[in-house]
């Protein structure tokens, strides 16, 4: 028996972070279970996987004259210490190269694919019961949407991503503190990113979505640090980016306390007569 409530709010900042990373499993599962879902949702991010392959390859290649590049105060130093700094400084470039791509990656993947991750996005709400309130738009104001969101969010991702880039040659903290930070601020763009759909989809733009999630601050936090770590993993994001784009309407629910049902039946797409 399918029981439904409407989303409760969750009580400790340590319940809505796990609150939120349950939200990305659950996604993950309805996917497996789904398989048509899944290959749906792969195929944009195939495309967009083998443009980002194809550049970190070439990162990875350039990473040397990169560090020598960015470090020419070390040219005088010793052996030992000039190839210490421009290790770290190779590393610390790799990683914010990382980063940003994590970031880009889904944001281009978003674009790519709006039309498939739309469909899926609104299937998954179809199944909680529908979208209250829902606001129609067309093809083309939800596409020059997604691009102004996708702009907005590639120049946050960069800002931040020379920050960290910066804050990656302070000793020790450079080396611990700096990728958790990483992880909290790549969690919290990857959230608001993958929420687009969904709130667009009410009629709740850039500005509104920001307020909601800010209320929700932890919940949020806890559903795009899961999908930022997953991303993180070779192919996780190609293979998890149609989950991530489920949790993401179980998360917009969630946090506008909307009904979720405990066992949701994906809808099936609406037909066109």
């Amino acid at each position: 028996m399918n029981v439904s409530q409407v989303a409760a709010p969750v009580v400790g900042a340590g319940n809505q972070f796990f609150a939120g990373a349950r939200l990305f499993a659950r996604g993950v599962g309805l996917c497996f279970r789904n398989p048509r879902l899944m290959l749906l949702g792969m195929i944009p991010a195939l495309i967009t996987g083998v443009l980002y392959l194809a550049a970190f390859v070439a990162l990875a290649w350039n990473v040397a004259d990169l560090a020598t590049w960015l470090t020419p105060f070390a040219d005088d130093w010793s052996a030992a210490a000039r190839s210490l700094t421009r290790v770290v400084a190779g590393a610390a470039v790799f990683g914010v190269g990382l980063l940003v791509g994590v970031l880009t990656f889904t944001t281009v993947t978003l674009v790519i694919g709006d039309p498939f991750y739309e469909s899926i996005s609104g299937r998954i709400e179809r199944g909680c019961g529908g979208t209250p309130d829902e606001v129609e738009t067309s093809f083309w104001t939800s596409l020059g949407r997604a691009i102004v969101d996708a702009l907005r969010l590639i120049g946050l991702s960069v800002l931040f991503g020379v920050l960290l880039f910066i804050a990656g040659f302070i000793p020790i903290l450079g080396q611990t503190v700096v990728p958790v930070l990483g992880a909290i601020v790549g969690g919290g763009l990857l959230a608001l990113e993958l929420t687009g759909s969904p709130f667009s989809r009410r009629g709740k733009l850039w500005a509104e979505r920001r307020q909601v999630l800010r209320r929700n601050r932890t919940l949020a936090l806890g559903f795009g640090v899961s999908v930022f770590v997953v991303f993180l993993i070779p192919l996780g994001a190609i293979l998890f980016m149609p989950a991530a784009v489920v949790g993401a309407a179980l998360l917009t629910r969630r946090c506008l306390g909307q009904r979720i049902p405990d066992q949701i039946v994906v809808a099936p797409k609406p037909s066109s007569a």
